[in-house]
């Protein structure tokens, strides 16, 4: 090989090197700017709502990228803000799944709510009635109150703010268990012996 092909070669290599080089020199700020809006519009469309699991591994992949451009590892950077816009995409696929299952449960939930508070009334007639110590007033204030949240809730769920109306029966079943526990605890203790009569 002549001489001045090998130079020839050798500087090739070194300017397409130092290319390289300033290529990942730089933050990759405008595939940022991309996977933000990706991840924007996924949020618009309620992903992080109804695709949860999706949605929660773009916003991982978007961090890890933003810490590794604060490292100056511009090069990694830019390989996982690859990954961000097809995953926050990917959330956004998924919401219309997540809605129709999320809805579903929340309907079992409203069935399940309103066994509750029927299960609650009867338990609280029944320990008034054995003359349990039972904070009569408090508990049919709460069943009152859940009775109209309840129909709240089920107009919720039918102007489409699944999730809202799906967290407030989830914590409204919860708070419902709870009560009917806190009676069957009342019941299940056994009355205080009656003090001896004094002579």
């Amino acid at each position: 090989m002549k001489r001045g092909t090998y130079y020839a070669i050798f500087f090739v290599v070194a300017v397409f090197s130092l290319m390289l080089l300033a290529g990942c020199s730089k933050p990759p700020t405008e595939a940022l700017q991309k996977a933000e809006q990706a991840l924007e519009d996924a949020k618009q469309k309620g992903a992080n709502l109804y695709a949860e699991d999706s949605f929660k591994k773009a916003e991982e992949m978007l961090k890890k990228a933003k810490d590794q451009v604060a490292a100056k590892q511009y090069k990694e950077a830019s390989q996982t803000l690859l990954e961000v816009v097809p995953a926050a995409q990917q959330a956004v696929a998924g919401v219309e799944a997540g809605k129709a299952k999320m809805k579903e449960e929340a309907e079992k939930f409203i069935g399940e709510a309103q066994k509750g508070l029927d299960e609650l009334k009867t338990d609280v007639a029944a320990a008034i009635k054995k003359k349990l110590p039972v904070q009569r007033e408090e508990v049919e204030q709460s069943i009152g109150k859940w009775g109209v949240d309840l129909a709240g809730i089920k107009d919720k769920l039918k102007s489409g703010n699944i999730r809202e109306a799906f967290d407030e029966l989830k914590a409204m079943v919860e708070a419902v268990k709870a009560k009917k526990e806190d009676i069957a605890k009342l019941s299940a203790t056994p009355p205080a012996p009656a003090e001896p009569l004094k002579k």
